[in-house]
């Protein structure tokens, strides 16, 4: 079920042509489509009960249906233009983003910057962001001052699996711990 979901996440955020769907411009899928298109692809099978488990089992909350379980979306970490209809939020003083060793040297220089996704991840506690930074070899944790970002006039969004985000993080509100 491990690979099933990584399939969905790379088809919700990534490229659903890779199953000849497509998301609307709120990167919402047919379900249906979803499911046809996957059980398309060799070596992979779904069915709604097993996607039903996926979303509803998913640590990190990744996924949501609409009201009707017709149609289904990735929360955010999207590399495609799609609107997820984030809205903006006031975030504590403080966030935190975890990374690997490997990149320290690139955001010392330019910040936090979203390269391939819409927007730059932050977490809510130091815990999550030391995971987050674990997956990309020796954790480094960077807090971010959020409440000079604000009143700078940058915008924060929370979606809905609870994961701060926002367009950039220049260095002058990072902390490297």
């Amino acid at each position: 079920m491990r690979n099933t979901s990584k399939f969905i996440s790379l088809i919700l955020r990534h490229n659903p042509q890779v199953i000849g769907i497509s998301l609307d411009e709120h990167g919402w899928a047919d379900v249906k489509e979803l499911i046809d298109g996957i059980n398309r692809t060799e070596g992979h099978s779904l069915n709604m009960d097993t996607l039903d488990e996926i979303v509803r089992t998913d640590e990190k909350q990744r996924y949501s249906f609409n009201e009707d379980h017709s149609l289904i979306r990735a929360n955010q970490g999207h590399s495609i233009p799609v609107d997820v209809e984030l809205e903006e939020k006031i975030p504590p003083d403080i966030l935190w983003h975890g990374t690997g060793q490997k990149y320290v040297s690139s955001i010392d220089v330019q910040g936090l910057i979203p390269k391939s996704r819409l927007y730059v991840h932050l977490s809510s506690d130091m815990e999550t962001a030391r995971k987050v930074g674990s997956r990309h070899g020796r954790p480094v944790i960077y807090q971010v001052e959020c409440r000079k970002m604000t009143e700078d006039g940058y915008r924060f969004f929370l979606s809905a699996n609870r994961v701060w985000l926002t367009k950039e993080v220049p260095v002058e509100y990072l902390k490297k711990l």
